[in-house]
């Protein structure tokens, strides 16, 4: 291993040892290159002000996953933060609604917003791997529930909830080309 190798490596160490200690904004920086999760996304759609009926129908409906993309699309003139959204986006926001709406009584929002894919990779992948070994992998739900349920990861402490919504947002927004990851991120080849 070369200097430049060395360094990488202590760099990347620091960042997957310190990442969850990180208040969310130094962890957004660092990590820019992994999608937003649907918890961010509907930050961001809250911010943007929708319609109180809007607001009501998003954080208070049940709906499934084709649904709440049917429902996204259809709204998108009329809620200027989803109209911003790309597919992807719109794929990783109706997972995430699907999985935590409605909001259980009681809750407000934003600050009550369960966790989301990535807000779990941040703080849970990277305590054992170095982020790219997770993010860069295009793998099955199937593939990546096996994972999480095998001796070396049945220690964390996940739900079936947490692990079914980590593995959903892998599979929507994993397989990162490893060009976009920053050098000092790069695994080097290793994988599951």
């Amino acid at each position: 291993m070369n200097a430049k190798h060395i360094s990488s490596f202590i760099v990347a160490l620091a960042l997957m040892t310190c990442a969850p200690l990180l208040p969310r904004a130094q962890t957004d920086d660092v990590f820019a290159f992994i999608p937003a999760g649907g918890r961010t996304l509907l930050e961001k759609m809250i911010a943007g002000k929708p319609a109180p009926e809007d607001l009501a129908s998003i954080l208070n409906e049940k709906r499934g996953y084709d649904e709440w993309v049917a429902y996204l699309q259809s709204r998108s003139s009329a809620i200027p933060a989803v109209k911003e959204l790309g597919e992807q986006e719109v794929k990783t926001l109706a997972d995430y609604l699907a999985m935590n709406m409605p909001l259980p009584a009681g809750s407000g929002a934003p600050k009550d917003l369960p966790r989301d894919g990535r807000d779990l990779v941040l703080e849970y992948c990277q305590s054992c791997h170095i982020i790219t070994v997770v993010v860069t992998q295009d793998r099955s739900k199937e593939a990546w529930l096996g994972t999480m349920n095998k001796p070396s990861h049945v220690e964390i402490k996940t739900t079936a909830h947490e692990r079914e919504a980590l593995a959903n947002y892998l599979v929507l927004n994993a397989a990162i080309p490893i060009e976009q990851v920053p050098e000092e991120l790069r695994a080097g080849g290793a994988s599951y």
